[in-house]
């Protein structure tokens, strides 16, 4: 599943895409995909314009003139791919970001009046795009649940620390990745960053002091952001918008690293299981 920084990356190359095209026509293959009453869509999206594209944890808005909101979540094999003047695509990288659509795995399709399009496609039919009052969005039960953005400007090392509270009993490492936590952060983050704070991911959160979390703070907010402006990870199949891999993996420290040296201090890299995921630690700056 994409972590925050590839559904940023599909985020920034929609909005310099299609902010301001007009809705002509919405079409789709399965509810599952859609779970949308046609009547609504027929009311609320055919001839709206696109006004904002918005991202919350790994969910995509498409806000549109009528007050409504296409919230989108991509899941593990989804594609959004406008094709037009520029051909911009994202997402799973199969044939479908370069062949003609619609093809097979094309869920919906988003016809607007220029002659354009957008399509959102998904193998495996686990994403889903769903039309909602804007002002609705944030009553869904996920939008509820999912932490506070690691990247707000006004989110604090001490507001971060804080949040782990609650998970006081589980790993650091388990808590990271409990999107109720802190929103947005999965695998290649969470090994990335408690690389750079030099925390072991099976440490209970009750046993990391202060000092720690602010290191943690400080070291998840950097390799976010560094991940962000190199398009995401080429581990993830995401590309930017220049329809380039992201490049982040070419400077990862520690991650899927394993048997190569610490660039920290020279021991070598290893991978076990925490949390349930490989995770990748150095055996001497991460100490136990």
């Amino acid at each position: 599943m994409p972590e925050l920084p590839e559904v940023e990356t599909v985020r920034r190359g929609l909005s310099l895409f299609i902010t301001g095209r007009t809705i002509k026509a919405v079409n789709y293959d399965t509810p599952k995909s859609f779970p949308n009453d046609i009547h609504s869509v027929d009311a609320f999206m055919v001839g709206a314009q696109i006004t904002s594209i918005r991202r919350r944890a790994k969910a995509l808005m498409i806000d549109v003139s009528t007050g409504y909101t296409l919230v989108t979540h991509l899941k593990m094999t989804g594609q959004l791919v406008f094709v037009g003047e520029i051909r911009f695509g994202a997402g799973h990288p199969n044939d479908s970001l370069v062949n003609q659509l619609p093809d097979k795995s094309t869920r919906v399709a988003i016809a607007f009046d220029d002659g354009t399009h957008l399509y959102f496609n998904d193998q495996r039919k686990f994403g889903w795009m769903k039309l909602i009052p804007t002002l609705e969005v944030p009553d869904m039960s996920f939008m509820k649940k999912v932490g506070p953005e690691p990247l707000e400007a006004d989110f604090t090392a001490k507001q971060f620390s804080e949040r782990f509270k609650r998970r006081a009993n589980t790993s650091i490492k388990a808590a990271l990745l409990d999107q109720s936590v802190i929103a947005g952060v999965g695998n290649i983050y969470a090994d990335e960053s408690l690389w750079g704070a030099k925390i072991h991911p099976k440490r209970l959160v009750k046993s990391i002091k202060q000092a720690e979390f602010k290191r943690l703070y400080e070291e998840l907010r950097m390799v976010m952001n560094l991940a962000i402006e190199k398009g995401g990870s080429s581990n993830h199949t995401y590309v930017n918008v220049e329809g380039k891999k992201g490049s982040y993996m070419d400077f990862a420290r520690v991650f899927r690293r394993e048997g190569l040296l610490c660039p920290r201090c020279g021991a070598t890299i290893i991978k076990f299981k925490a949390a349930g995921r490989g995770t990748h630690i150095c055996p001497v700056c991460q100490v136990l």
